[in-house]
């Protein structure tokens, strides 16, 4: 039976005599009681960075879905956005722009990181779209 009184003081004092169950305990308490901060607020899922834009432009700003569905403004929108993804320099907004082309004329709308990038892409746009007309409408994120 020293055996088993031996094991009952080690883990109540330690090897060192020091007061494990103690340390145990108030180890829990302060990561029970952290719990709540570490809590992300649910409620509201993270919104897109340009979420509030889309609403706002949604009646004035041309979209795809409302676009002319010929097979030359279907292909101009391709050829534009393959120039766009190739470039690797843009950032995520740029590459997510929005290209509208309805009845040969390229609208960009949409976030860019910096007045650099809304240059650049309205350049690609240009070399792809030859002489037919360019509207960019597309504004630098702050």
């Amino acid at each position: 039976m020293g055996d088993r009184r031996d094991w009952h003081v080690l883990c109540v004092t330690g090897s060192e005599g020091e007061p494990v169950m103690r340390k145990l305990i108030f180890t829990a308490l302060v990561a029970v009681a952290a719990m709540p901060a570490c809590k992300r607020n649910s409620e509201q899922p993270p919104a897109a960075d340009n979420t509030a834009k889309n609403d706002r432009d949604r009646a004035t700003t041309p979209t795809s879905d409302n676009a002319v569905n010929s097979t030359a403004d279907r292909d101009l929108t391709q050829k534009i956005r393959k120039a766009i993804m190739a470039d690797g320099s843009l950032s995520t907004n740029a590459h997510n722009a929005k290209i509208v082309v309805q009845d040969g004329t390229v609208s960009l709308v949409g976030p860019v990181a910096s007045d650099a990038e809304r240059t650049k892409l309205e350049q690609i746009a240009v070399a792809n779209a030859g002489d037919r007309k360019v509207v960019n409408q597309l504004e630098v994120a702050k």
